[in-house]
């Protein structure tokens, strides 16, 4: 898709288009659900920049790819506009997030406890990445509340947080900095 211009001057009134041109408000629910699921991507962008090139690397950019399919049907109003075929993720998506984090998790020593978000300066960017993805997870939750949204949106975006978790686990492990165990000072 070529633009063409960047300003519309439609929005200037707090209001903004749906996929298939329906109008709502910028402070509804669905903006603020598909708008975190951008806000993630851009997240993900800081720490694909980050990583060098490889399995991760280009792993985060498929997942970048999926969000964009995310944002599709969560800015479709169902009750108004049929889904297009890009607001739909491709077959074996989650399952893929499921074996990678299952990959992961084989290749790291056991521990035992909550960590502090933190270690290296890239880990600590996946470690928001995973808290941004929770929120819009939470957001998605609430939109699908009042709106027809596939399950598999919400499933994937909370296996998304899983792999982010433990990418993170591994970025320290892979650059020998420990992390920090929660020490609960309230005892």
């Amino acid at each position: 898709m070529k633009i063409t211009k960047v300003y519309t001057r439609t929005g200037d009134q707090g209001e903004t288009s749906l996929v298939g041109g329906v109008r709502i408000k910028k402070s509804d629910i669905r903006l603020e659900a598909y708008g975190t699921v951008d806000e993630l991507s851009a997240h993900l962008g800081m720490l694909v920049a980050m990583l060098e090139t490889g399995e991760e690397h280009d792993f985060l950019i498929r997942v970048q790819n999926n969000l964009f399919n995310v944002c599709t049907h969560l800015a479709t109003d169902q009750s108004q506009t049929p889904l297009y075929p890009s607001a739909h993720l491709a077959e074996g998506e989650i399952e893929l997030l499921e074996k990678r984090i299952d990959e992961i998790m084989r290749s790291l020593p056991e521990r035992q406890g909550f960590i502090l978000s933190g270690g290296t300066t890239t880990a600590a960017q996946a470690h928001i990445c995973r808290t941004v993805c929770r929120r819009a997870e939470r957001r998605i939750a609430a939109l699908a509340e009042g709106a027809q949204i596939a399950p598999e949106m919400q499933q994937y975006v909370n296996r998304l947080s899983d792999y982010l978790f433990v990418l993170a686990k591994k970025i320290n492990f892979n650059a020998g900095k420990s992390e920090i165990v929660w020490q609960n000072v309230c005892k």
